[in-house]
């Protein structure tokens, strides 16, 4: 079988990641944020939130901030993300991060792992995916079709992002779940798999 190049240039204009199970291991307890929230499983918990009688969303939007916050802190990257990023770089791709996390805490991981990005939207700069917004935003600030770009994530939420925006939707999935490997155009086990 033959090996793609690992040196071969990404066959995208730009590459836009999610944050939290995609670039870095926060090892976030979604189970016990929704616990803590009465969240229903099937609901994500920033759309519950809103839900909430608005005297109660500060309070709930509090816990989640302290999860990411505890999350931050104890980040480590995936395998592969950091080179992955700067391969990028070195090749002139360009790449952002768009998250559904707060930006103090998406700043807070990348600071820690001293992850230098040139672009990050979050939760307050854009609707939350599976809105397109975000990735509209990053495609208009680097003048670029969003058919040319791609969308790395390991969530659903990330791929009808993508798919809602006209980019190709990645799905990353270290540990082979095939779980929303139907809402994919593309599937990879691990960051050497996105540039080849």
């Amino acid at each position: 079988m033959h090996m793609p190049d690992a040196n071969s240039p990404p066959s995208f204009d730009g590459i836009i990641f999610d944050l939290d199970g995609t670039l870095v291991d926060s090892r976030l307890d979604f189970a016990a944020i929704r616990a803590h929230l009465n969240c229903p499983p099937d609901v994500g918990v920033l759309e519950f939130i809103d839900t909430l009688p608005v005297n109660e969303q500060a309070a709930a939007h509090g816990v989640v901030l302290e999860y990411e916050r505890a999350g931050a802190e104890r980040a480590v990257w995936m395998p592969g993300a950091q080179q992955c990023l700067a391969r990028l770089g070195n090749g002139g791709i360009p790449a952002a991060i768009l998250t559904r996390n707060a930006r103090q805490v998406a700043r807070l991981t990348l600071d820690r792992l001293q992850g230098a990005i040139g672009c990050l939207l979050a939760r307050e700069d854009a609707p939350p995916k599976p809105a397109p917004d975000g990735l509209l935003m990053i495609a208009q600030t680097w003048q670029l079709a969003p058919a040319r770009l791609a969308y790395v994530g390991d969530f659903k939420y990330d791929l009808l992002a993508a798919r809602n925006a006209g980019m190709c939707g990645i799905y990353y999935d270290p540990n082979h779940t095939g779980l929303h490997n139907h809402l994919a155009d593309r599937v990879i086990h691990h960051f050497d798999e996105l540039l080849a």
